[in-house]
Parts: structure tokens; sequence; C-alpha cells
């Protein structure tokens, strides 16, 4: 469903009250909103985030030890080999690329599921709990994608908090790279790479509509240097 935005400048002001909450570098009075006064925006499809959601989950099972047999068996049975992008390939199927940037994906992983509703906050202090594998595909017992489905029941969330959160993480961004650049200590248990991460996973599923926002980006091609 598309709705109008939020008020950008409000929802901004809210964010900075939350990186002084947590004693962070604020952003340059110049630094970008996420959307403009009168944009569009909304959620991609559930189903679509389901499908991430799941294939992000085979591919850290991959990087924990999963047999590449096994993990393409599983995304084959659920339909989801079309879905993967080709350096998740290269590594699903042959363990090419780097297994630390692809274990990461947990906290992406942890940002899709808030989205679907089956996981209860995004505290910036925190990492993704504990129990959020048990809310996931099991894949050593060789749960289904459609049983996952049915157990879940996702909930999304609408899009305008969505847009919220990701512009509070798309501040959280640069003031935890800033924070590492002046070798401050990180307000919490999370760093730059876990806020990357979630930030990512924003990024990609909030989809806004306006005079400056083009196609909603790929995977792959989600753009997280500004």
């Amino acid at each position: 469903m598309t709705d109008t935005a939020p008020d950008p400048q409000r929802v901004r002001e809210t964010s900075l009250e939350e990186l002084h909450r947590l004693r962070l570098p604020l952003p340059p009075p110049n630094f970008p909103l996420c959307w403009e006064p009168g944009d569009t925006v909304e959620l991609r499809p559930g189903p679509e985030i389901e499908a991430r959601t799941a294939i992000l989950n085979v591919v850290l099972a991959r990087a924990l030890g999963m047999p590449p047999e096994l993990a393409m068996q599983w995304l084959l049975e659920a339909r989801l080999v079309d879905r993967l992008t080709p350096p998740e390939w290269q590594f699903v199927s042959d363990g090419k690329g780097d297994e630390r940037s692809f274990a990461l994906h947990a906290e992406a992983m942890f940002a899709l599921s808030w989205l679907l509703g089956i996981a209860m906050d995004l505290d910036p202090m925190r990492p993704s709990p504990d129990g959020l594998m048990e809310r996931l595909p099991n894949l050593a017992q060789g749960e289904s994608f459609l049983t996952w489905r049915r157990r879940t029941l996702a909930a999304p969330r609408d899009a305008a908090s969505a847009a919220v959160q990701l512009d509070l993480y798309y501040c959280l961004d640069w003031s935890f790279l800033e924070a590492e650049r002046r070798r401050l200590p990180p307000p919490g248990q999370i760093d730059s790479n876990a806020v990357g991460q979630r930030r990512w996973a924003l990024e990609w599923a909030v989809i806004f509509a306006g005079p400056y926002h083009g196609k909603p980006p790929n995977w792959e091609e989600v753009d997280l240097s500004t």
C-alpha cells in the first residue's frame, strides 16, 4: 500500500534527538534527507521480503558450515534459486567470496525480520537477539520455506514506521563511522558494520516515489556510500 511519507524534517529531528541521547556525533547541517515533502512511501511486498530473509538465512548457514548441496537443495525446493544475487550464488554453491562479509548479513536479516513483524525492535544498542534464529526457517530440521511462512504468519510493518526507522539508521550509519574515526567508544554492543547491514535492509525494503527517486534497487545495488 502506497502512502504519503511522513514529514521528513520532523522525522530527522527525532533521529537527531536519538543520536544525541546515544552521545553520538551529529551529522552536519547539510546532511541529506532520505525523502522530500510530498513523496510517497511503500514497503516491498511481504512475500518478497520473506524470500530475501530466507535467502540470507541460507547464506548465513553456509558461512557457519552448512554443506553447499543441502543449501542449494533447500533453495531449489523453495523456488528461490533465481533470486540469489551473483555473489550469493557463488558463495552458496562454491564457497567463493568473503565468508566474514556474508556472515555480517545476520544484522540485515534482523532488520528484515523487524519489517516482517517477527522481531520486536531494532535497538541500536544491542545485536540481533539470540532467539531470532528460532523465528527463521529451521534449516537443521529441514523446515521448508512454505512451512516457515505458515508458522510465522508475518505481519509487515506500515511503510511510514519503516521510513522513520530508515532515517534513523541512515543517520546512525554516518554517526557510527564518524565515532570510529574519532576513536570514540560505541554507545552499546554493536559497531558500524551491524548498523550498515541494518540500513542496507531498510534501504532495500522501503520504496519512495517522487521527483528525486529512481527505480527501486536490487539487493546488490543498494547504495550505502552517502
